[in-house]
């Protein structure tokens, strides 16, 4: 008769700090991605871009290059988060992520369907929140150990 072991509790492994802000600002653009898709069932969306017209905007070649520039950003964050230096990572990730929170906020000014915008922009800056909060908190390397010879007096200190 063979007995198998059971199974004990799941072994947490915790994520990076790199790896927290990758899988966040994925999920901060599938947020952004979503909104803008289901904002074609709202009455009225499709008629005014047949149009040339989102919100009170023309669209034109600028227009497209912003809208294109302001999502590229998010999107770049992802391998940002993977791949700068740490301080240029976190220094980049805070900048950005605030700008984006104002960016949500403003996506539901004077917006009809407060509802759904607000619940959108809610749960963009509850992400953007956890972003900021994780690159605020980045985890540090312990200095080094050098207590013994920085508490010397200078005149006592080894000379080798």
């Amino acid at each position: 008769m063979r007995t198998t072991p059971t199974a004990g509790g799941l072994e947490h492994q915790p994520a990076s700090a790199r790896v927290k802000l990758a899988a966040a600002w994925t999920s901060f653009m599938f947020l952004c991605a979503y909104v803008d898709i289901l904002n074609f069932f709202n009455p009225g969306v499709i008629d005014d871009i047949l149009n040339g017209v989102v919100w009170r905007l023309d669209i034109t070649q600028t227009f497209l290059v912003g809208a294109l520039t302001l999502m590229a950003i998010p999107i770049f964050m992802v391998v940002a988060s993977t791949t700068l230096p740490a301080r240029a990572c976190r220094t980049l990730t805070l900048g950005v992520a605030s700008l984006y929170v104002l960016v949500s906020i403003f996506n539901v000014v004077d917006e009809s369907w407060t509802y759904f915008y607000g619940l959108g922009a809610a749960l963009e800056v509850a992400v953007l929140a956890f972003i900021i909060r994780t690159a605020w908190t980045w985890p540090r390397t312990p200095r080094a150990n050098n207590d013994v010879e920085a508490s010397r007096p200078l005149h006592t200190a080894r000379t080798a």
